[in-house]
């Protein structure tokens, strides 16, 4: 399986990139899953649900199935940080995994880059010194901090995108048996 991850400011537009890259390769024929980093607490079920009454009662785990989705939510005592690669390590094999958040992760990403929602945190772009920046994804490459020779593709340009990831090839094949932190 290929493994990519996105990085990028907050608001820069990396959900909806990656959506578009999921749907691009989808229509391709190919199975996409995709690791989404939270900052904070998240809700899957609703109140007055099963799996909320069953989550708020204590269970440790509460597996959802259907016959056209599984959903396992787990529920921890305390905080735990999880590595993006023990993440990975929980899907099934698939032929693409988007990687949202993590930008400091030993995966290869692209860097998407508005230069307005950089400007706004003060945010430094991480390609100069991140050897895993493998493309950048813009609104504004004429305004990109720094020179790069890494390929730059429009931030509304998703095809664009997946075909540089493509010309990455074996590149961006994850090897699950290496042991990473």
């Amino acid at each position: 399986m290929k493994v990519v991850g996105f990085c990028g400011s907050s608001g820069s537009g990396k959900t909806t990139l990656i959506a578009g890259v999921v749907a691009a390769l989808r229509a391709a024929g190919e199975r996409v899953s995709v690791v989404k980093h939270a900052h904070g607490g998240f809700e899957l079920d609703q109140p007055g649900k099963d799996s909320h009454r069953l989550r708020e009662a204590g269970a440790f785990e509460v597996l959802l199935a259907s016959p056209q989705r599984l959903a396992l939510q787990r529920e921890f005592g305390a905080d735990v940080r999880f590595t993006v690669h023990e993440l990975l390590a929980e899907l099934v094999d698939v032929d693409w995994v988007l990687v949202e958040g993590f930008r400091h992760a030993d995966l290869f990403k692209v860097e998407v880059w508005r230069q307005a929602a950089a400007a706004v945190r003060g945010d430094r772009p991480i390609y100069p010194d991140d050897p895993y920046v493998v493309a950048i994804a813009t609104d504004r490459p004429d305004a990109l901090p720094e020179p790069t020779l890494r390929p730059v593709v429009p931030l509304d340009d998703p095809a664009a995108l997946v075909a540089v990831l493509r010309e990455a090839g074996e590149r961006l094949v994850y090897d699950r048996s290496q042991p990473r932190d």
